[in-house]
């Protein structure tokens, strides 16, 4: 056995050690207790609605929950600190509908990278075992971490995306919908609440948040420009600028969520048409590499098996 199939025997075995090692630990009570604030916080049930509660503090059956050690904890801290995370992240997380605090997205994210490096590693391990081994592929390791970081990053990104694509088509039947309970007689509050009763998609989940935090103490105004503000939705941004200038004068809201459906129709048509012209770019691409290739190889080839052949 050469020294690179010793090395990489050592590395597999030393790792499923460390492995073991870590997951005793990881039983251990002083590494594993849960923290004062989720012990005490099915006490504060009363006080506290359940759905205001952050997600996984409710006791449930099973296994006990065990909080991460404090190692994981730093480690955490200081990869969110050179990646970045603050607004831009919290706003993405928002906006796809996440639950997750830009903290707990790191730490998974890091997760997947150090998932990934593992993956690379034991790809590494199995060349040299396997006598396959070349120097670039030192690298792999590396490279699959990272790209296992950079693609969890990219599944927020599309997550958002489409999620804020959901959002744009609900908007204006959400509008014409609040229209009609306020041409009804309804203030807009009580229509918000009754759209946001009965109603289903994601625009309904959003409008759920914005009668909770007026139900507890945030004025209308406040509650509605914070929803606009955490989904950075552009027709939603105008609905909403325009409904705070129409309760700041008094003007009629019903025509206002009128006119604010019919200009939502119209970005969206806009953006459907946008939509088509990019995707007949995209359908010449088998036109142009596909099939006019095999056409002209149709035409082509059968003068040349007759030159070949000698009866032209």
């Amino acid at each position: 056995m050469s020294a690179v199939t010793d090395l990489a025997l050592a590395v597999l075995l030393g790792g499923a050690f460390a492995l073991g090692v870590l997951g005793v630990l990881s039983a251990l009570p002083r590494w594993g207790a849960v923290p004062l604030d989720r012990r005490i916080a099915p006490y504060l049930r009363d006080v506290v609605p359940d759905e205001a509660l952050p997600a996984g503090i409710l006791p449930r059956a099973g296994v006990l929950p065990v909080q991460s050690r404090r190692l994981w904890d730093r480690v955490r801290a200081a990869f969110e600190r050179a990646i970045g995370g603050g607004d831009a992240l919290a706003q993405r997380l928002a906006q796809a509908g996440s639950v997750q605090t830009p903290a707990a997205f790191r730490g998974r994210q890091l997760a997947w990278g150090i998932g990934g490096l593992v993956a690379g590693a034991l790809v590494v391990v199995a060349m040299a075992i396997a006598g396959r081994m070349s120097p670039p592929a030192a690298l792999l390791p590396l490279i699959a971490g990272a790209a296992a970081a950079v693609a969890y990053d990219m599944q927020l990104t599309a997550r958002a995306n489409a999620r804020r694509a959901r959002l744009a088509e609900e908007l204006p039947t959400m509008l014409e919908f609040l229209a009609l309970c306020l041409s009804a007689g309804e203030s807009l509050l009580d229509a918000l609440r009754r759209v946001s009763g009965i109603g289903t998609g994601q625009l309904t989940h959003e409008l759920r948040q914005t009668v909770l935090a007026v139900h507890t103490g945030s004025p209308l105004a406040d509650a509605l420009g914070e929803t606009a503000t955490r989904l950075q939705l552009p027709g939603l941004s105008r609905a909403v600028d325009q409904i705070v200038a129409a309760l700041e004068h008094g003007a009629p809201l019903a025509a206002v969520l009128h006119s604010q459906a019919a200009d939502a129709r119209d970005e969206a048509k806009r953006v459907l048409i946008e939509q088509a012209g990019r995707k007949e770019i995209t359908m010449l691409l088998p036109l142009v590499f596909l099939i006019l290739p095999m056409s002209v190889l149709f035409a082509v080839y059968p003068g040349l098996f007759i030159l070949r052949l000698g009866l032209g």
